[in-house]
């Protein structure tokens, strides 16, 4: 058993497991770690545990140091010049005639690269937009096209039940979700009732899908075309059969 505390990086960001070394941390420490991407600014978010070695899946790291004041105005600088960045950077798309939206824009810690993050379509020839970035900032740039899931988990929001979204208030992670939690649940098939503001399933779908497969008794899987049968607008039988797809591709 390993003794680690869990850090983010992001609102609603994956946690990290790291070793604390001789540091005794406590819940809304920031810290400094040493990751794939270099050097990085976290927020211890769970206290010292033990954990299994099959929940490790990357070798653990010690946290470099509790963050100092001066790594806090780093981070602080680093905000401040990201929202430079981002503005920089949709000029330059204007310019480049790309067919692409710019989501966020993120320095690492260190400096050493930012991280353009965007939707697209389809695919983006940007090479001539990277090299006019590099050519600006004379740091490592890296474009990163994502999908409407963390298009509104970056943005956020709020969902139709008038509260913040879940995956960008505290899901850490998209878990899967599919039209047959829907019917399971006896909600509504109607796909503007069942969709999130990204247009696909909503997560909460999986929140009491438990609950009813054992008070269903695990019932054999039906097909698709029975659920289908139950919506009887052509329009919302089709926006149906999209989500699904959708979230077939994504699988």
């Amino acid at each position: 058993m390993a003794k680690v505390v869990g850090i983010r990086f992001k609102k609603a960001g994956k946690i990290y497991y790291f070793l604390p070394g001789d540091l005794e941390l406590q819940p809304n420490d920031h810290v400094i770690v040493e990751t794939a991407r270099g050097m990085e600014f976290g927020k211890v978010v769970l206290p010292l545990r033990e954990i299994s070695p099959e929940e490790i899946v990357a070798p653990l790291k010690e946290v470099v140091r509790k963050a100092t004041p001066e790594d806090e105005e780093i981070y602080r600088m680093n905000k401040i010049k990201e929202k430079e960045a981002f503005k920089i950077c949709l000029q330059k798309i204007a310019n480049h005639n790309l067919p692409m939206k710019l989501i966020d824009v993120e320095y690492t810690f260190d400096g050493n690269k930012i991280i353009f993050s965007f939707t697209a379509e389809g695919r983006v020839d940007f090479r001539e937009l990277v090299k006019d970035l590099a050519a600006v900032f004379r740091t490592r740039i890296e474009l990163r096209q994502i999908g409407v899931r963390d298009e509104a988990k970056m943005l956020g929001g709020l969902g139709s039940c008038g509260r913040e979204l879940c995956c960008s208030s505290f899901l850490g992670d998209f878990e899967p979700v599919s039209i047959r939690m829907a019917k399971d649940q006896n909600l509504s098939l109607n796909p503007a009732k069942i969709s999130g503001i990204c247009g696909r399933l909503m997560g909460c779908l999986k929140y009491e899908n438990g609950c009813y497969e054992s008070k269903n008794g695990q019932k054999d899987q039906q097909e698709d075309n029975e659920i289908f049968s139950e919506v009887y607008d052509e329009e919302s039988k089709e926006e149906l059969l999209r989500l699904v797809a959708e979230e077939e591709a994504e699988e």
